[in-house]
C-alpha cells in the first residue's frame, strides 16, 4: 500500500481545486509524466530508496512515498491516481498558465500590487506584508502567526514563511525607499509650512517630537507628509527643540523653503520660534520680515476659550456627568432608563460620557442628555438612590450652553478638519465665535454673562490683534477679497478706528508680500500679460541700422506719456468677487487659483502658499494617537529606526495608496495621555508633576 506524508499545514487536507474535492488525509501517489518509475533522479520522483520495506520512489513535488516494484513493472496504477498529487497539479497550471487580459475591474478598489499576468513572486509577497505592516499598524511579529501563514500557503504552495526580523527589515528598506522618493518631491517644492509637538510615551521614559510638512505639490493638491519622528534629549529648553527642528530641516534639504511653523501655547515655544527663525533667517529671507513664521493653534486658543468659561459652571456639568455614570453603571438602571424613554418615544436610547480634559466630549455629552430632560424625574422616582437629577432651572441653563458650544463645536471642526482644509476657511469662524460670545455677554441670566466675560478676556488675549495669516488667506479666497475683513473686523475689533487700522494693515502686508513675490520670482510686475520691461527695453533700442520708422517711433514714445499700469494684485482686487455655483462647500480655492495661474502668474503663487499654511496642530499631535499604538506595552522596546520608520513611512504609503486609518475608539487611553501630558505643557509644569493633577489646573483639549 503506497505511504504519503502528513501535510504541515491542516488547511491543506481538505482543499477543492477545480471543483474536484481533494482530501491529502488520504495516501496521495504524484502523477508520471513518463509512465516508468525509472531508476533515477526525474522532473517527477527523486532518486528511489531502499529500505527494510523494500524499495521506494518519492514524488519531488509532495514528497510522498510509493512502492515501486522495479524496471519493468505495471505503472498503471500510478496513472490511475496521478491526479490526487495537489502540488504537481499547481506546478503544471502554474507553467501552463495562460496570459490574462490587463482588464481592470470597474471598481475604485483596485490592487496596486497586482500585475496582470504576472508570476507569483515571494519578493512582492514580503513587500506587501511590510507595507501592511506599516499601513495598518500591525506589530512585526504577526508574520508568525501560524494560521495567517497557513492561509497565505493555501493561497499560494510557492509562499515561504518570514520570521520578525525579515519583516522588520523590509519595513526598514520600504521606509528607506519611501523616504527618497519623498525627498525627490519636497525638492521641487516651492515652500512648505511646518507644524511640531511634543509627546512623551506612556510606556518609554523618553520625549518625542514630531514634525509635519504641508505643501501644494504641482496639481495644486494640499499635501500633507510626517517627515520626522524623533527622540528629543533632555533638557528640552526652547534652543534644544529649535536645534532638532532645523536638523530635520537639513536632514530633508527643506531649511531655505520653510514658510511658517504652526506650534501650540506651550512657554517654551515662543523661545523655541525666536532661535529658529534667525537661524533660517541666516540662509535665507523670510516673507514679510518673518512675520508669517510663528503660528500660534488655533484649536488650542479655542479650547482655552470654552475651558474658562466651562469652568464657571462645573456644578451643573457635575450633576449631568454623575447622572451619566449612574444610569450606565449597570443594566439594570440602563434597562430602567430605556423603558422610561421609549414610554416618551425618545429616539435616542443612550446616554454618552464624556472626557473632562476634552470640552468638545462634554457638549456632546451635554447636548444628548438635553434630549432626555423629560426621563429623569421619571427615573428618580423609580430610583430612590439616585440623586443627581438636574433642576428645570439647570436644564434651562445646560439649553443656553449647549447653544453657544454649537458654535465653537463647528468652529473647532473646521479647524481641526480631518481633511486639513486650506487657511481662507478660518477667519469667518472666528468672526463667529466673537459674535456669540459678544452677544452671551449682552444675555439676561448672570451666569451666561459671567461665562462670556471669562470667554472674551482669553479671545481678547490671543487675538486681541490681528491676526495676519487668516487674514491674508481670507483675502486671498477669490470670494471674499477684501469684503469680509471690511466685514468682520469692526465686530472683531473695536472700537471702529482699531479696526481700520487693523484693515490698513493686512492691505499694507498684502502689498509688501506681492513686491517680494513680484521682485524674487519675475524681477518686474506682470501687467494684464504684459512684460512692463520688455516695453522700456524696445524704447532704447541701440543699433547702428535704424529704419526711418524705427526712428519715427522712438520720438513717438518720448513724446506720449506712458499711463500708469495696474499690478496683478490690483487687477485681482479689482476685479468682482467670484460667486461660485451650488454648495460652497464644494468650492476649492486652490482649484481657482490653479486655472487663473496663467492670468495671476506671481499672486498665485504666494496665494498657494499662504493657503498651505496649517493653523491647527492637529495633523501632528494625530500622529501621537499612531505613536500610542506603535509603541504599547508589548513593543515598548522597539528602537528608534524602527518607531520613524513605522510612523513616517506609514503615513507615506497611506498618502501613496490613498488609503485612510481604521476609525478608533474616541477616547482611547494613548489619546488621554497625549491630552494629559499636553496640559502639562501648556500651563509650563514640570513633566514629573503628577499629570492628574496637572489637568485639573487647567486641561486642555486636542480636538482630533
Amino acid at each position: 500500500m503506497a505511504e504519503s506524508v502528513t501535510p504541515s499545514n491542516p488547511l491543506a487536507n481538505s482543499i477543492s481545486l477545480n471543483g474536484e474535492e481533494i482530501n491529502q488525509s488520504v495516501p496521495t501517489i504524484p502523477t508520471i509524466d513518463t509512465g516508468i518509475v525509472p531508476t533515477h533522479t526525474t522532473t517527477i520522483t527523486n532518486q528511489p530508496v531502499t529500505d527494510e520495506n523494500g524499495t521506494k520512489a518519492i514524488c519531488k513535488y509532495c514528497k510522498s512515498m510509493f512502492s515501486y516494484a522495479g524496471k519493468g513493472a505495471s505503472t498503471s496504477y500510478l496513472w490511475r491516481r496521478s491526479s490526487s498529487c495537489l502540488q504537481r497539479r499547481l506546478h503544471v497550471a502554474a507553467q501552463k498558465k495562460q496570459p490574462l487580459i490587463p482588464f481592470q475591474p470597474s471598481n475604485s478598489s483596485v490592487n496596486p500590487f497586482v500585475t496582470p499576468g504576472a508570476r507569483y513572486s515571494q519578493e512582492k509577497m514580503r513587500q506587501i506584508i511590510a507595507t501592511a505592516i506599516m499601513v495598518h499598524e500591525h506589530p512585526f511579529s504577526i508574520v508568525e502567526d501560524e494560521v495567517w501563514m497557513w492561509g497565505f500557503q493555501y493561497a499560494n504552495s510557492e509562499f515561504h514563511k518570514i520570521s520578525r526580523k525579515t519583516a522588520r527589515s523590509d519595513c526598514l528598506a520600504i521606509y528607506e525607499a519611501e523616504k527618497k522618493q519623498l525627498k525627490a518631491l519636497l525638492q521641487g517644492v516651492r515652500k512648505i509650512s511646518l507644524t511640531t509637538d511634543m509627546w512623551r510615551s506612556s510606556h518609554q521614559i523618553v520625549e518625542y517630537m514630531v514634525f509635519t510638512g504641508h505643501f501644494i505639490d504641482a496639481g495644486w493638491n494640499l499635501q500633507k507628509r510626517v517627515l520626522s519622528f524623533v527622540q528629543v534629549p533632555a533638557p528640552r529648553r526652547g534652543i534644544d527643540v529649535a536645534d532638532a527642528i532645523f536638523k530635520c530641516l537639513k536632514t530633508w534639504g527643506i531649511e531655505n523653503k520653510v514658510f511658517s511653523v504652526s506650534v501650540d501655547n506651550a512657554s517654551y515655544n515662543d523661545s523655541c520660534l525666536r532661535a529658529l527663525k534667525d537661524t533660517i533667517s541666516d540662509n535665507n529671507s523670510l516673507p514679510v520680515g518673518g512675520s508669517l513664521f510663528h503660528v500660534r493653534c488655533c484649536a488650542h486658543i479655542l479650547n482655552l476659550l470654552v475651558q474658562d468659561g466651562l469652568g464657571k459652571i462645573k456644578d451643573i456639568i457635575h450633576k449631568v456627568r454623575e447622572s451619566v455614570k449612574y444610569v450606565n453603571f449597570n443594566d439594570s438602571r440602563f434597562k430602567t432608563f430605556v423603558e422610561i424613554a421609549e414610554n416618551k418615544r425618545l429616539k435616542e436610547k443612550k446616554l454618552i460620557i464624556d472626557c473632562p480634559t476634552r470640552w468638545n466630549s462634554t457638549y456632546n455629552m451635554l447636548s444628548v442628555a438635553l434630549k432626555f430632560k423629560s426621563v429623569f424625574p421619571v427615573y428618580k422616582e423609580r430610583e430612590p438612590h439616585y440623586n443627581y437629577e438636574p433642576s428645570s432651572e439647570d436644564w434651562r441653563k445646560v439649553e443656553k450652553i449647549c447653544k453657544l458650544l454649537k458654535v465653537f463645536n463647528l468652529a473647532t471642526h473646521v479647524i481641526s478638519g480631518s481633511e486639513y482644509p486650506t487657511a481662507n476657511l478660518y477667519l469667518p469662524e472666528v468672526w463667529r465665535v466673537k459674535q456669540v460670545i459678544d452677544d452671551a455677554i449682552e444675555d439676561r441670566d448672570s451666569f451666561m454673562r459671567k461665562m462670556a466675560t471669562s470667554m472674551k478676556e482669553k479671545f481678547d488675549k490671543y487675538w486681541g490683534e490681528c491676526n495676519m495669516v487668516m487674514s491674508l488667506a481670507c483675502v486671498l479666497d477669490p470670494r471674499c477679497k477684501l469684503h469680509v475683513i471690511k466685514f468682520c473686523f469692526p465686530l472683531i475689533y473695536k472700537p471702529e478706528h482699531v479696526a481700520a487700522e487693523n484693515i490698513e494693515k493686512v492691505k499694507n502686508t498684502l502689498q509688501e508680500m506681492y513686491d517680494e513675490y513680484a521682485e524674487k520670482y519675475h524681477g518686474e510686475t506682470i501687467i494684464s500679460g504684459v512684460n512692463t520691461n520688455s516695453l522700456v527695453a524696445s524704447s532704447n533700442v541701440v543699433s547702428s541700422e535704424i529704419s526711418g520708422i524705427d526712428e519715427m517711433l522712438n520720438m513717438v514714445r518720448e513724446k506720449e506719456a506712458i499711463h500708469p499700469t495696474k499690478s496683478e494684485l490690483e487687477v485681482y482686487l479689482d476685479e468682482s468677487a467670484y460667486i461660485p455655483e451650488g454648495n460652497s462647500k464644494s468650492f476649492s480655492a486652490l482649484e481657482w487659483w490653479k486655472n487663473n495661474s496663467l492670468k495671476f502668474k506671481v499672486l498665485s503663487k504666494m496665494a498657494a502658499d499662504i493657503l498651505a499654511i496649517p493653523v491647527s496642530t492637529v495633523a501632528s499631535e494625530s500622529s501621537f494617537c499612531a505613536g500610542g499604538r506603535v509603541i504599547d506595552e508589548y513593543r515598548s522596546r522597539l528602537n528608534q529606526e524602527s518607531i520613524e520608520a513605522l510612523i513616517c513611512g506609514g503615513d507615506w504609503l497611506r498618502n501613496k495608496y490613498g488609503l485612510k486609518k481604521k476609525p478608533k475608539e474616541q477616547i482611547t487611553e494613548a489619546f488621554a495621555l497625549q491630552v494629559e501630558h499636553s496640559v502639562l505643557k501648556l500651563i509650563d509644569v514640570p513633566l514629573e508633576k503628577n499629570q492628574d493633577q496637572a489637568s485639573q489646573d487647567n486641561p486642555k483639549q486636542n480636538n482630533l
